[in-house]
C-alpha cells in the first residue's frame, strides 16, 4: 500500500542523497554499535533508483574493522526538514507538525580499494562542480598520495530502501499554500511543492 508520504518516483530518493550527501553509516548492535557521518554518492539504475552508494573511510577507523567482519549496515540520509508552526495557517484548529524528507538504506558494504582514486575524484566533482577553478584532488600534489594510503573506497550495495517524504501532501490546498508561502525556509518549501506534484 502506498502512503501519502512515499516518494513520487525512485529518482526523488536519488535527488535527496545528491542534495544532502552527508549520511550516517550505522553498523553493529548493542555495545558494538558504531555510527559515522560520511559523504556518499548515489549510483543508480536506468530508472533512477539508487542501487549503491559510493564513499570512502579511513582505514584505521573502528568502523572499517567492524565492516570487514560484518558488511551489513544501515545508511541514514536526512534531507530538508523543519518545524511547521500553526501561526502559518488560518485554521485555528490546526496543530503543529514537522516536515522532512528522509531515507534509510539497508546495505552490504564492499571495500573497493582499486576505486579509491575514482571515488575521490567523483566526490570532488559532485561537490565542486565542473566549472573552471573547481578543486580537484591532484592539486594536493605529493600530499594526495600520502593521505590516499590512509583511506579506502567502499560501495554500499542497497538491499532495501525505506524513504519517507513527509512534506505536507496530506494538507488541504489552502493550508498547504499558506505554509509554503510563509515558511522561513525556502528550500523546505520548494521540496514541499515538488512532493505535492
Amino acid at each position: 500500500m502506498t502512503t501519502p508520504f512515499a516518494p513520487r518516483d525512485p529518482s526523488d530518493v536519488t535527488r535527496l542523497v545528491e542534495a544532502y550527501p552527508l549520511c550516517w553509516i550505522v553498523t553493529g548492535g548493542g555495545a558494538d554499535r558504531l555510527a559515522t557521518p560520511l559523504p556518499l554518492l548515489p549510483e543508480t539504475d536506468s530508472e533512477g533508483s539508487v542501487q549503491s552508494l559510493l564513499g570512502h573511510i579511513p582505514r584505521a577507523h573502528p568502523q572499517s574493522v567492524a565492516v570487514a567482519s560484518d558488511p551489513r549496515a544501515s545508511i541514514l540520509c536526512l534531507g530538508p526538514q523543519g518545524y511547521i508552526s500553526p501561526r502559518l495557517v488560518s485554521n485555528p484548529t490546526w496543530g503543529p507538525t514537522w516536515n522532512y524528507a528522509a531515507c534509510r538504506f539497508e546495505v552490504e558494504i564492499q571495500f573497493v580499494p582499486d576505486e579509491t582514486d575514482s571515488a575521490l575524484s567523483r566526490l570532488a566533482e559532485a561537490l565542486e562542480g565542473r566549472e573552471a577553478g573547481a578543486w580537484k584532488p591532484d592539486r594536493m600534489g605529493e600530499r594526495y598520495e600520502v593521505l590516499k594510503k590512509r583511506i579506502v573506497a567502499f560501495r554500499a550495495h542497497v538491499r532495501e530502501t525505506h524513504a519517507r517524504f513527509k512534506l505536507g501532501q496530506d494538507e488541504n490546498d489552502l493550508t498547504f499554500g499558506e505554509i509554503v508561502d510563509a515558511h522561513a525556509d525556502p528550500v523546505l518549501a520548494d521540496w514541499m511543492r515538488r512532493a505535492r506534484g
